[in-house]
């Protein structure tokens, strides 16, 4: 095997072991982000958390009188 073709073709899978940890790296995160959405999506808490907000808004409120 002459000593350009090896070179061509280490530089070869170099390059798709590169392209394959991009990927999973990709993957890896928008895996991540779509947990996080839907936790936040489907999340019983947010509604508790958003309750005592609105009902502390009119309180907070001067009396026009």
């Amino acid at each position: 095997m002459k000593q350009s073709t090896f070179v061509a073709l280490v530089l070869m899978l170099a390059a798709a072991v590169g392209a394959l940890t991009a990927a999973w790296l990709y993957v890896r995160r928008r895996e991540k982000e779509l947990d996080e959405y839907e936790q936040l999506l489907f999340s019983e808490d947010l509604d508790e958390e958003e309750a005592p907000a609105e009902d502390a808004a009119p309180a907070a409120e001067p009396d026009a009188e």
